[in-house]
């Protein structure tokens, strides 16, 4: 079963794995460590006879193609995390790091009135996801709708003590953006 199956749809794979990786490792049973890593062995193991069998050369593969590298494997190739996004509780390591002045946050149109009004909020996640390309932030915010785009003050949240982390694919992390530190980028478009 470790050979690589081109039939396998590759983007549902990356879907089902970062599932099991960053929200519901229970769902096949996998056990993931403090820091979120999870035995590669396992996941071949516990999807093999499921409706997404995933194997190494597969794993491996998404791994590497991942353009917004979501998945990181350990040194020794024998286990694999995801990068940040999680809901489940773990600790990725990350030490506070100044920001940049500015980041951004993409997010569909229906929801700038609520964030405008309560800032951003991590909901289920472990962290507010940032990005430092206005671009980036576009593409995420137009995964559910219309995209806007937060301009967030980021150096001045820093110089006010809230903490920024950044994740190994790049992006900023926090536990919340407070509506006084956003601004709406699409009335200046």
């Amino acid at each position: 079963m470790d050979g690589f199956d081109l039939t396998v749809d590759k983007v549902a794979a990356s879907k089902f794995l970062s599932l099991l990786l960053r929200h519901k490792p229970e769902e096949i049973g996998l056990c993931l460590d403090g820091e979120g890593w999870a035995l590669i062995d396992d996941l071949v193991r516990l999807t093999e006879y499921g409706h997404m069998p995933l194997n190494r050369s597969l794993i491996e593969e998404i791994v590497a193609a991942s353009d917004k590298q979501r998945f990181k494997l350990s040194a020794d190739g024998q286990r694999i995390r995801a990068n940040q996004g999680h809901s489940v509780p773990v600790d990725l390591g990350l030490q506070a790091k100044a920001p940049p002045e500015v980041l951004f946050h993409g997010t569909a149109r229906k929801f700038l009135e609520a964030i405008l009004r309560e800032g951003l909020i991590k909901g289920a996640r472990q962290h507010v996801h940032l990005s430092q390309e206005r671009e980036t932030a576009r593409r995420v915010g137009e995964r559910r709708g219309a995209a806007v785009i937060l301009e967030v003050r980021s150096g001045e949240m820093s110089r006010a003590g809230i903490p920024f982390f950044l994740s190994e694919n790049g992006v900023w992390l926090t536990d919340s953006v407070p509506p006084e530190y956003l601004s709406d980028l699409s009335k200046n478009d």
